[in-house]
């Protein structure tokens, strides 16, 4: 009962915490709405619950343990000494950020604490301090309630049985330790992940205000390790823009075409699966390929032949397909600079009058794919939970959620009731480990030489049965439909696919019903990329922020950047670039899979050199800013181009 009461106790201070901070910097959330508050307090109780669970979660281990030492005075001591000497430092680090936050606008994170040992920084806090003399006070006054409330006497009850002492103790200790993990998690199943800051989008409207969610303890904790985001200096900012900008100006004088737009982003879809995009893997054997229909879309539509992912993980894989933003040394939706403003493709196009969904056939949460579906601005978030209202609870795989072939048919559904025109974006699910298929169609499968390639096959399977169900749908001849993988799988068939640019190759292609996407590019591509393509076809003309290209803009330099193993790499017509410590230091040719023969001294091209140094400089300038959008001073200076 003790515990319990302490623990509420830390509950209440930090959301007055959180309070004191909103307060102070209403002016940068701008107006609150009583309809957001709710949504605000319950995400700021998960954020602190984590907070407790980090800073405080030897306490309560200690507080709870089955034994009789815990009754002991000097045992007392050092539990109300823990208690109240990081209660204090979790109270000064907030009352500390509701003043800093002001000159960063990002909640205050390992990166300051770093950074805090600068021969001025006493001195800045002692301004600091003299200048809100009022927070001080109000950082003293909660620190005097952590103590009071503390010391406040709470009878417990006693368990007159020696036995039910342990044993009822026991039990209570472990259940705790249980409800801890899960709030760190964010819950218990399988596909739970560690909560991480962006995962504050979710309570909020917009990232400003997700600030008011996050709780310092936690922001602290949860970014030990990472790397402190520092913009290298290669060029001056007119050198740098003319170089590279991730600023786009559509000088379009045609009409808007408010098209239907369904991007499949598919689970580990790597490009070796597919007899068109690779024939040489499939020369000699029986199974030609485990995409038959991908491969015959691919023929009668637009295909990336040298599509890449822009990273190794599914968390990276949404940000670059819906906001053109790709993760270098960290993934982005794991920076705390992830919170700044941002205008990805479901937000311009909602501008245009677009109803927009995501699909995702796992649990509501997972991965934290809908907290950022929902920054990016997806109106509706449809999930596991949504399908079984709808069908029942038969079609969950036991591992991850709905099996895509149900799930499928299932946000054709859906789309059947959207308003036109409509951007609806499913992730995939089941071509993922523990590589399994659904009963029903295990006989109709390949066997494959890998465990994911019968999940490709069934992907693949459940793709065409989702065209079937709907190509006679009234809104299916008017709808641009995207493919691309989120990664490579971790099981790999070729040779070339364990090393890049293979390690990186996936599936990429654009399909219209009406047949006006016809051909192919061989030319290297990525997933950034394909925003900036949609909307070219889409005759988009307001300006945009995007880190890729319109791939059918041919005055633009076509060079894919990725970030693997503590390098950059520039991945050309010809040519895989290794740029690291500054310059350029191998050169491969893309066929020489096992680096035998380094071309830096004939292939070196100063120009791509620069472009990849333009390209970090301009994706770290713009993290230190936190800024995704076109500022106004280039709006206005490029207004009716």
């Amino acid at each position: 009962m003790l515990t319990l009461y302490r623990t509420v106790l830390l509950y209440v201070v930090l959301m007055l915490c959180r309070v004191i901070f909103t307060l102070y910097n209403s002016d940068i959330f701008g107006s609150i709405e009583w309809s957001e508050l709710p949504r605000l307090i319950y995400g700021g109780l998960r954020f602190d619950t984590i907070s407790i669970c980090y800073a405080f979660g030897l306490w309560i281990v200690l507080s709870l343990l089955p034994l009789h030492l815990r009754e002991k005075g000097w045992y007392k001591g050092i539990l109300f000494w823990y208690y109240v000497i990081v209660g204090a430092f979790c109270i000064a680090v907030n009352i500390a950020d509701t003043i800093y936050f002001r000159y960063t606008e990002k909640r205050f994170t390992a990166e300051e604490i770093m950074f805090a040992d600068n021969s001025n920084s006493v001195m800045l806090m002692l301004k600091f301090a003299v200048e809100n003399l009022h927070l001080v006070v109000a950082g003293f006054a909660l620190i005097a309630l952590l103590v009071w409330g503390y010391r406040r006497k709470i009878e417990p009850q006693a368990l007159l049985n020696r036995w039910s002492y342990y044993l009822t103790n026991t039990l209570v200790l472990c259940l705790t330790i249980v409800a801890c993990i899960a709030g760190i998690r964010g819950g218990l199943s399988r596909m739970a992940r560690p909560t991480a800051i962006p995962y504050s989008l979710k309570f909020a409207k917009t990232g400003s205000k997700a600030n008011i969610v996050l709780s310092n303890p936690f922001c602290i904790i949860r970014t030990i390790g990472s790397s402190a985001v520092a913009a290298p200096k290669y060029f001056d900012n007119q050198t740098l823009s003319s170089i590279y900008t991730p600023y786009h100006f559509p000088n379009n004088s045609n009409q808007f075409k408010a098209r239907n737009v369904v991007i499949f982003v598919m689970e580990s879809m790597s490009a070796e699966n597919s007899a068109y995009l690779c024939p040489d893997l499939y020369t000699d054997n029986e199974q030609k390929g485990y995409t038959p229909f991908l491969d015959s879309l691919m023929q009668s539509g637009y295909t990336f032949k040298r599509m890449y992912a822009n990273g190794k993980r599914s968390i990276q894989a949404l940000p670059s397909v819906w906001g053109s933003i790709p993760s270098l040394v960290e993934p982005f939706v794991l920076m705390p600079q992830s919170l700044g403003d941002s205008r990805p493709l479901p937000t311009l196009l909602r501008e245009k009058g677009y109803s927009t969904a995501f699909f995702c056939g796992s649990e509501r949460g997972s991965m934290g794919f809908d907290a950022y579906a929902i920054s990016a601005g997806f109106e509706q978030c449809i999930s596991k939970e949504d399908y079984e209202r709808a069908h029942g609870y038969g079609d969950f795989d036991d591992y991850w959620g709905i099996w895509d072939d149900k799930f499928l048919g299932f946000m054709g559904e859906y789309i059947d009731t959207m308003p036109q025109p409509f951007l609806a974006s499913v992730f995939t699910i089941s071509s993922h480990h523990p590589f399994v298929v659904p009963e029903e169609w295990k006989e109709r499968l390949p066997e494959g030489k890998t465990l994911i390639q019968p999940c490709a096959a069934y992907l693949d399977g459940a793709l065409e049965q989702f065209f079937a169900q709907n190509r006679d749908k009234e809104w299916f001849d008017s709808t641009v439909f995207a493919f691309v993988a989120d990664h490579v799988s971790c099981e790999h068939y070729a040779e070339r696919t364990n090393c890049s640019p293979g390690d990186f190759h996936v599936i990429g292609l654009l399909y219209t019903p009406d047949g006006s996407l016809q051909g192919g590019s061989d030319s290297p591509a990525s997933q950034i990329d394909i925003m900036p393509t949609l909307l070219g076809l889409l005759n988009y003309d307001k300006e945009y922020f995007a880190y890729g290209r319109d791939l059918f803009d041919n005055s633009a330099v076509k060079v894919t950047v990725v970030y693997d193993n503590g390098a950059y790499k520039a991945f050309t017509d010809r040519h895989i670039h290794i740029f690291s410590d500054g310059a350029v230091r191998e050169i491969y040719d893309i066929a020489d899979i096992a680096r035998t023969e380094n071309l830096i001294d004939s292939a070196y091209d100063k120009d791509i050199e620069s472009y990849i140094k333009a390209y970090i400089q301009q994706y770290y300038e713009h993290a230190e800013r936190k800024s995704y959008i076109v500022p106004d001073s280039l709006l206005s200076g490029n207004a009716g181009r």
